[in-house]
């Protein structure tokens, strides 16, 4: 099969042919119907995340179609499917008490596993696939990847976003434009922050309330004016130090601070302002993923139409721009993400 495959961090990905993928017992094969470019995907592909090494294969956000299953998968072939980024066992003490993503012998393609960025890909742990409905396209449901599962369970699973709270949202790229249209169907009041006016005129065009460009100046004490007394829920979605704290310091007494941004290599620790955390009593969340148990219920959402993710995939590219759009990530990007469709472009 046609693979992109990392032979050196920073260059260009190796259009290659490999082997094509061995089915588990419990796992079926999946031809690769689309697969998105997420900002995880570039934390390895610069050599930051410690599980990817060179010869991986990226990619963790994706849809398929059953082409082989395993004596023990629920599924058959020619079955249309979504895979959660974390395959959880099952079995595991995590597992059983509904929290599968903090299983113990999770797989996660990309990272440690053969990813998507290729025709085909072994999905092992079958049970926690969702079947793909009729109405959402294979772009759009690869576009749901880490970003909108991730949002939803953030703003739901973990911080318990009612209507009418203040929620800011530092970072508009896939994840944050996702927290956006997630915490608008819930009924929430937004405000977004980020550098590039596209994508803040972008996040007002699609219901934010407020949109802060982070180079004026303080975001935590304009965020405050503009939410007369700040957050009651704010989430990071890039990963660093200085959002990571105007995300604490935007927050009122009692506030909701939620951690989705991936912090790893220079970023994996960080000087916090703990005196905020303390001084303000703040709940402090760390988010990764969803459980696939609940994929169900948010898919339910978005086929209702209460919940709109087409504004989230901006652009479909093939196997080979892959390369392009990692780059992108190094700099100011334009609203909206990528997502691999043609894998043989």
């Amino acid at each position: 099969m046609r693979a992109a495959v990392i032979r050196q961090y920073r260059a260009d990905l190796s259009l290659e042919t490999v082997p094509d993928p061995e089915g588990e017992a419990d796992g079926v094969v999946l031809k690769v119907l689309a697969c998105g470019i997420c900002r995880s995907d570039w934390h390895g592909w610069v050599g930051e995340h410690p599980k990817v090494k060179l010869g991986a294969i990226p990619g963790h956000e994706y849809c398929g179609e059953v082409v082989a299953a395993g004596p023990l998968a629920r599924w058959r072939v020619g079955d249309r499917v979504i895979a959660p980024f974390i395959l959880s066992c099952g079995e595991c003490p995590e597992c059983r008490s509904g929290q599968t993503t903090t299983c113990r012998a999770q797989r996660v393609p990309g990272f440690g596993e053969p990813g998507a960025y290729a025709e085909y890909i072994s999905a092992p742990h079958a049970h926690n696939l969702a079947r793909l409905p009729d109405n959402l396209t294979p772009a759009l449901a690869a576009g749901l990847g880490c970003r909108v599962t991730t949002a939803y369970h953030a703003l739901t699973g973990r911080a318990a976003l009612q209507a009418g709270e203040w929620l800011a949202v530092h970072g508009t790229g896939g994840v944050g434009l996702s927290l956006l249209l997630i915490g608008r169907a819930l009924g929430a009041r937004v405000v977004v922050v980020d550098v590039v006016p596209e994508r803040l005129a972008h996040a007002l065009s699609l219901g934010a309330e407020q949109a802060i460009d982070a180079r004026d100046g303080d975001v935590a004490a304009r965020i405050i004016g503009a939410t007369g007394g700040g957050a009651h829920v704010s989430v990071e979605a890039l990963g660093i130090e200085m959002t990571t704290n105007g995300s604490l310091e935007c927050l009122r007494p009692l506030g909701r601070h939620v951690q989705v941004g991936l912090p790893t290599g220079h970023t994996a620790t960080m000087r916090i302002n703990m005196n905020a955390v303390y001084m303000m009593q703040l709940a402090l969340y760390g988010t990764r993923g969803m459980p696939s148990w609940r994929y169900p219920s948010l898919l339910d959402l978005i086929a209702r139409g209460v919940v709109d993710v087409r504004p989230i995939v901006a652009r479909e590219v093939a196997l080979s721009d892959a390369s392009v759009e990692l780059r992108a990530f190094d700099g100011p990007m334009a609203p909206g993400v990528a997502v691999i469709t043609d894998f043989a472009g």
